[in-house]
């Protein structure tokens, strides 16, 4: 047994959980379609007349998946064109990807400004920052999910002549298994400080997995590392309604039965605090106001409410929201 090798008790989750033990699942399915979900308001975003962030190889990923995802990227939101509120929510949700996804790409340019040439995207997805941000040269970008999201992402990139930045290493594994030994074997260097970011993961995974992945993020981690990621306030009735609207395009996509809720769940960021991370945060609400993207008054009952979160180690220079 590795130090990394360590065993992780049976999730708890709810009877109508749709998730199970070593379950995996291709771009189309389960928590994979979610990426799509999320890539497809980076192309809203992108398409938009004053776009936070920009993201040419979002539209391309998501209209490789089929028609009913390319009309989930149409700026217009034309699909909710009888619901003026449902249009306004998801346009108020699609606010949010972009805030969050501008707020994670400030903190790598932070990162790489102080330095850190070392990254780890954990459960990647069909995020494009290997391929999109302006990276320093000689800097290694690690990216982390299952195999049949990254098989997919790299082919339809790779069959669009996109070309990674930095150098980019794809590592194909569960991150409820020994991930740590999969990064090491595909080159990482613990000895040198690391930006990681766990962006839109921690509420897919039990609470053991969880604990244990900031666990290991903080031993991999030389002095100077970095950590980004956010903590999620699950609003089952919200997150019912505007994902029930979906289904109009022939998509079932339940975020509520593909995630965790234990009700003893650690709070990430006091856990960062008390292993030794410097640790700041801000609500997306006031992120979103502050970007010009503030969450409409009728709407906030049920929009989406998250804490971003920066952590630094030993050294780590940033400032962003309320210390904790």
């Amino acid at each position: 047994m590795t130090e990394f090798d360590q065993p992780i008790s049976p999730p708890v989750s709810p009877e109508f959980s749709l998730r199970s033990d070593g379950d995996s699942w291709s771009i189309t399915e389960s928590v994979g379609a979610t990426a799509l979900t999320v890539a497809a308001s980076r192309a809203v975003e992108t398409s938009g007349p004053d776009p936070l962030i920009r993201d040419e190889f979002a539209r391309i990923l998501v209209s490789e998946a089929g028609p009913a995802w390319v009309r989930l990227a149409d700026p217009s939101i034309s699909w909710l064109d009888d619901d003026e509120r449902a249009q306004r929510l998801h346009r108020a949700g699609c606010d949010y990807q972009a805030v969050r996804t501008h707020f994670f790409d400030e903190y790598f340019a932070a990162a790489t400004t102080a330095d850190i040439r070392q990254v780890v995207i954990l459960a990647s997805g069909l995020d494009t920052r290997a391929y999109r941000l302006n990276w320093p040269t000689g800097t290694v970008v690690y990216e982390l999910d299952q195999p049949k999201v990254l098989e997919y992402k790299a082919r339809v990139l790779e069959s669009h002549g996109a070309l990674p930045a930095a150098q980019r290493h794809a590592v194909a594994v569960d991150l409820r298994d020994d991930w740590p030994a999969a990064l090491t074997q595909a080159g990482f260097d613990r000895d040198q400080p690391t930006a990681w970011l766990a962006e839109g993961l921690l509420g897919y995974l039990p609470s053991d997995a969880q604990d244990r992945l900031l666990e290991m993020c903080t031993l991999l981690s030389a002095p100077g590392s970095q950590l980004a990621t956010e903590v999620f306030l699950m609003k089952l009735n919200g997150n019912k309604q505007r994902w029930n609207r979906m289904r109009r395009l022939g998509l079932d996509i339940n975020i509520e039965a593909l995630t965790y809720h234990e009700p003893d769940r650690t709070d990430p960021a006091q856990w960062l605090a008390e292993h030794g991370w410097q640790v700041s945060s801000v609500s997306n609400s006031d992120l979103m106001a502050e970007l010009g993207r503030p969450i409409p008054e009728d709407l906030i009952e049920e929009a989406v409410t998250t804490t971003l979160v920066q952590a630094g180690l030993g050294g780590s220079n940033f400032s962003f929201g309320s210390d904790i």
